[in-house]
């Protein structure tokens, strides 16, 4: 009687073995799944980001030169050259300007003498300058009895400009640019001359803006 109890219990114990297998059948192929499907994002070919339409830097070609006696002149260059990215290149006197040689009321003060002498030609003290890559120079003074200081007309009559644009600037109290831009673009023979315009010393960044802008 034993025996016969003891053949159930086996098929039983078989049974449940069986189903429990099955059972786990289910949480395998999640597994698999799982891995699979982390395997596959692996594998995907990373994004291909298209450039920009926007240009880099498009003022690298440009060059601000300025010459100041007061320091009215360098403001108004620094603000161009940092609105443009520009390089900057100061015109230094070989001989200093003292407050007696700009006295424009003493007839026989330096820079009365040198405006009233068309062949005067003030030496140059800073370095030459490499125009090579440029392609537009601003260049800025302040306006003396009218014109561009004489020292400027060195400067021009140093240099070929050609295939550079070349855009006078001046500041003043409130004479205009007349002239002088014309002037030294007689002097230089080289380069293609813009109109230039003035600007007093304490013009904001927005308004250089707006005429850098107009020049285009």
């Amino acid at each position: 009687m034993r025996k016969r109890k003891l053949l159930p219990l086996a098929l039983l114990l078989a049974f449940s073995l069986i189903l429990a297998a099955c059972g786990a059948e289910p949480a395998a192929s999640t597994d698999k799944s799982a891995a699979n499907q982390a395997e596959a994002t692996t594998e995907q070919p990373e994004q291909t980001v298209e450039p920009s339409d926007k240009p880099a830097s498009v003022h690298e070609d440009v060059l601000v030169v300025y010459f100041s006696a007061t320091g009215t002149t360098k403001g108004v260059a620094e603000k161009i050259a940092k609105l443009t990215n520009a390089d900057i290149y100061e015109i230094v006197p070989a001989g200093p300007y003292s407050n007696a040689d700009l006295n424009y009321n003493d007839k026989n003060s330096r820079s009365t003498k040198e405006q009233n002498d068309k062949s005067a030609r003030p030496a140059i003290g800073s370095e030459t300058v490499d125009l090579a890559g440029y392609t537009t120079i601003y260049i800025g003074y302040p306006i003396w009895w009218g014109e561009e200081p004489r020292i400027l007309d060195t400067f021009v009559e140093s240099y070929d400009f050609t295939g550079i644009t070349l855009i006078p600037f001046c500041t003043s109290g409130g004479s205009g640019i007349g002239r002088s831009g014309s002037n030294m673009e007689s002097l230089a023979g080289t380069g293609t001359w813009l109109d230039g315009a003035r600007h007093s010393g304490s013009i904001s960044e927005a308004d250089l803006q707006s005429w850098i802008d107009g020049l285009k």
